[in-house]
């Protein structure tokens, strides 16, 4: 299996479901800001809304922190356009809800089900200069946790504006962190 980490967000032009509007989002608008993509499996089902009300009510947290949000289904922007009418859960969702029903999007970042059409829960963490700099794939039974991807971001985020320095497991804004180096191999 070939890793994504460190190659560049795939080019697209997709259709999404925005602030009451539907809106085109290229790879084009996520260059010169951090960016989250949040694929899952289907609108109307049973995780999806407690993970994406989750991305939800940290939504400002990323937005202070200069990310954009992105959730991506292979529905169509009509069916996230219905499904935020219909649920006052998901009426809470600020961010665009991109959609994928030709699976074009899934397929470019791994996360497609052929056999189902839609998507596994995967996560990407792009920077910038749209590298790819996080990677979580997990079966569709598996919640995730909007407050573990917000520390990852900050440690992403951290790494990113200090070179030469790494965070290590549980890392938290403030944190200690390591610097590599041969004076401390076998000395953690």
């Amino acid at each position: 299996m070939t890793t994504i980490i460190n190659t560049t967000v795939p080019e697209f032009k997709v259709q999404a479901y925005h602030d009451g509007e539907f809106v085109t989002v290229t790879n084009e608008d996520i260059k010169g800001k951090w960016a989250i993509f949040f694929f899952y499996p289907a609108d109307f089902t049973f995780v999806c809304p407690t993970e994406l009300v989750d991305m939800a009510e940290k939504y400002d947290k990323f937005k202070a922190m200069g990310v954009e949000v992105y959730s991506v289904s292979t529905d169509s922007h009509f069916v996230h356009k219905a499904w935020h009418d219909a649920s006052e859960s998901i009426r809470k969702i600020k961010y665009p809800m991109l959609a994928d029903p030709t699976g074009a999007l899934s397929r470019a970042f791994g996360v497609m089900i052929e056999e189902d059409g839609m998507a596994y829960r995967g996560t990407f963490v792009a920077d910038p200069e749209g590298k790819i700099k996080l990677v979580e794939i997990q079966d569709n039974n598996i919640g995730r946790n909007a407050d573990e991807l917000l520390r990852k971001v900050e440690a992403a985020q951290f790494v990113a504006a200090h070179p030469g320095e790494v965070c290590p497991a549980k890392w938290k804004q403030g944190g200690e962190t390591l610097k590599p180096s041969i004076d401390l191999v076998g000395k953690i």
